[in-house]
């Protein structure tokens, strides 16, 4: 699903700024939704408390391994279900298998030899390790995560750092995410929205940046 706000000129934006986890990279939580399900918790509870801002857990706000981020998942946890089922959950959410969509890998690198690619995520505090031990340096000229900046997404602050490191103004940006919410928090501020789902979101999104061509003898 795509929103786009009224724009003027050639093009719909001037800047991507795209999600990390859902969109560049995507994990196997798989064996968390079945620990949830065992433990009686809605499917999520753990992402929320994993990433949560503020509290007893401290990748959003800290440098901390992952093995420390599993220990004060399972610590968070710990106040809804046994002490054993938080742990498991604590370690699988942080030891989920992950890989790269390379379709939409290639579709960043291909626009931002014209446009400004920003990556906005609330992941833990290493996006940039993780982007070098992926190969992924070169694919976006900025990041900017809710651990460093302070605020996570849908807190209008974000978008607002993230559209000032692109250097265009929030309605001259495109954004992507998985998240329906942080999406609808980006179309509020006037940037063109991607609800994203599958790379053919963004890829219908950033067709828009090649105009038509006219039909012969027009």
């Amino acid at each position: 699903m795509t929103t786009t706000p009224a724009h003027h000129g050639d093009r719909p934006f001037d800047a991507v700024l795209c999600d990390l986890d859902g969109v560049i990279r995507r994990y196997d939580t798989s064996r968390v939704t079945e620990l949830e399900r065992a433990a009686g918790l809605p499917e999520g509870s753990t992402a929320a408390h994993a990433f949560a801002l503020g509290g007893d857990l401290p990748p959003l706000l800290g440098e901390i391994g992952r093995e420390r981020w599993a220990d004060a998942i399972a610590r968070d946890l710990s106040a809804r279900v046994p002490p054993a089922r938080a742990r498991a959950l604590g370690a699988a959410f942080a030891g989920a298998a992950s890989w790269i969509d390379e379709c939409v890998v290639d579709q960043l690198r291909r626009v931002r030899a014209s446009l400004p690619v920003v990556i906005v995520t609330d992941a833990a505090p290493w996006p940039h390790d993780d982007l070098a031990a992926l190969g992924l340096t070169d694919l976006a000229d900025h990041v900017v995560s809710g651990s460093r900046v302070g605020v996570a997404k849908p807190d209008p602050a974000i978008y607002g750092i993230a559209a000032a490191r692109a250097g265009v103004s929030p309605d001259r940006c495109l954004f992507v995410d998985d998240v329906r919410e942080n999406v609808e928090a980006a179309v509020a501020l006037g940037m063109t929205g991607v609800h994203y789902r599958e790379p053919a979101d963004l890829r219908r999104a950033l067709a828009a940046l090649t105009p038509p061509r006219p039909e012969p003898g027009r």
